[in-house]
């Protein structure tokens, strides 16, 4: 259990630092499984890679994003997390999301995020 704090840790400070992108290359594996609410879910990093790339670079403008809390477990980890960000595409969004992510050898290989859509 101590690995995945001081992985969900080191993950979690590069996004706060808006590293996103680089985090992801850092802590995804090859091949991570991604997955919003009950759709498909993105498998492999490339997959993932072009879905939070699309995300980041449409970011206009970020009025807020917080860590509210972080769960840990033997090999996966929950983030409460809140954000409020203008897309380009999608127009402002402000939720609280949940994800649930799975661990293995430093790298997360399954993420699932919560968050209504309303």
């Amino acid at each position: 259990m101590e690995n995945t704090k001081m992985w969900i840790e080191g993950l979690t400070k590069m996004v706060q630092e808006g590293k996103i992108l680089e985090a992801f290359e850092q802590y995804y594996a090859d091949d991570v499984t991604m997955q919003e609410n009950e759709d498909a879910p993105r498998v492999g990093k490339d997959a993932n890679r072009a879905y939070e790339e699309a995300f980041v670079n449409g970011v206009v403008e970020v009025h807020a994003m917080k860590v509210l809390g972080i769960a840990v477990g033997e090999n996966y980890s929950t983030t409460e997390t809140f954000m409020d960000v203008t897309h380009k595409d999608w127009g402002r969004i402000a939720r609280t999301q949940v994800s649930v992510a799975h661990w293995k050898d430093g790298k997360v290989i399954s993420e699932k995020f919560y968050y209504n859509t309303k």
